[in-house]
């Protein structure tokens, strides 16, 4: 067991120092980008960094002790030999771990929206008004919690490359940060194509943090549009969201 609690402490501390790194990152250049974009919210980001850094621990727990069941009990379906399945499931696991997390991550997110969850444990991730490049992992250790087992659930049932596994790690922690960073960064020609109608960005997350009852996804629109609960961009010719401004006003 010492071995399951350093891997644990190990990846807590990975898990927080990828948060610094990738919120720190973005959030340097929103400030390149749009100079003041948060200004006077100094008080916001640091709540904002104190309970990620929180939730690293309750990401962190999990992925470790898995870690060290896959490196020195073979737990897991991990898999390193590529040639142990066909080549397209390299990419078919990659898109089945989006799309089962999505689900997951959409039920459990519209339910935190009922008023008791709400305001026991999701109001600490939207008490960030507008949010910022640094709230993408602002939870209440509750909410973070749901978060963390997916990925650690996942990888005992589905089969994944480690090289699948870290692309899933970096597109989960990619638009985690660029969702809630206030402003959108891809370009119009992506985010208003027919490809774009189908995934999260910050123009279609930033109208969950205002309006609440809508637009619940991580990743992909599919869950909010079969459910009724999409609600569509905010989307105007200046990069910034229109809700941000109706958020400030």
């Amino acid at each position: 067991m010492t071995g399951a609690l350093l891997a644990a402490l190990a990846m807590t501390a990975i898990v927080a120092l990828r948060y610094l790194a990738s919120s720190g990152l973005f959030a340097w250049l929103t400030a390149r980008v749009r100079p003041g974009f948060y200004a006077g919210l100094a008080p916001q980001i640091r709540r904002e960094i104190g309970w990620s850094l929180a939730s690293a621990a309750v990401y962190g727990v999990p992925a470790g002790v898995v870690a060290w069941g896959w490196r020195e009990r073979g737990w897991t379906l991990i898999y390193s030999e590529a040639s142990a399945y066909p080549l397209w499931w390299l990419p078919g696991s990659f898109l089945a771990y989006l799309l089962l997390h999505d689900a997951w991550f959409y039920w459990t997110h519209r339910w935190m929206h009922r008023p008791n969850p709400f305001r026991a444990v999701h109001a600490v991730h939207h008490a960030s008004r507008p949010p910022t490049a640094w709230a993408a992992m602002s939870f209440h250790p509750l909410e973070a919690l749901t978060g963390a087992v997916v990925i650690p659930a996942l990888v005992f049932v589905v089969p994944i490359h480690p090289a699948a596994l870290g692309l899933v790690l970096l597109t989960m922690t990619v638009m985690g940060v660029t969702n809630h960073m206030g402003w959108e960064l891809f370009p119009r020609a992506l985010v208003g194509s027919r490809l774009g109608g189908w995934l999260i960005t910050a123009s279609h997350h930033q109208r969950h943090h205002h309006d609440y009852r809508c637009n619940y996804g991580l990743y992909f629109r599919h869950w909010d549009r079969w459910c009724g609960t999409d609600r569509g961009i905010a989307w105007t010719p200046d990069p910034v969201p229109a809700a941000i401004t109706a958020t400030r006003a």
